[in-house]
């Protein structure tokens, strides 16, 4: 389930902000921390697939104790790690051969061919 830190903003500068509930305070979820064995499997599998729906991933989160949407997330953090690797791997071989390349692309382009990176269930 959604784990909720303590009310948020009650001692900070601004004012305390109702999140979803319309409660009378901001609440903020508190970060999926992976377990090592989660992570190798959760590796083990982007390895051979960079997505993972339907079915596949709902046995995945049962085999691995997450929920679906953490799996889900999980993955879409992944692919954003990987595209930005691909892109430093190739802006270095680039520089290798003495190519001049235009400005390295801004972590926005990525984020109009994938969602945002989130930590977050809803």
């Amino acid at each position: 389930g959604l784990e909720l830190s303590h009310c948020v903003g009650s001692n900070s500068l601004g004012p305390a902000v109702p999140w979803r509930s319309g409660g009378p305070c901001k609440m903020k979820r508190v970060r999926t921390v992976f377990k090592p064995e989660q992570l190798e499997r959760l590796e083990q599998e982007f390895l051979k697939q960079q997505y993972m729906v339907g079915t596949e991933r709902v046995d995945l989160a049962a085999t691995l104790h997450l929920t679906e949407t953490q799996v889900k997330v999980w993955f879409q953090n992944r692919r954003i790690k990987w595209r930005k690797q691909s892109m430093e791997q190739k802006a270095a071989k680039l520089s290798q051969f003495g190519v001049i390349q235009p400005a390295t692309a801004d972590s926005t382009d990525i984020k109009d061919h994938e969602e945002d990176t989130v930590d977050v269930e809803l």
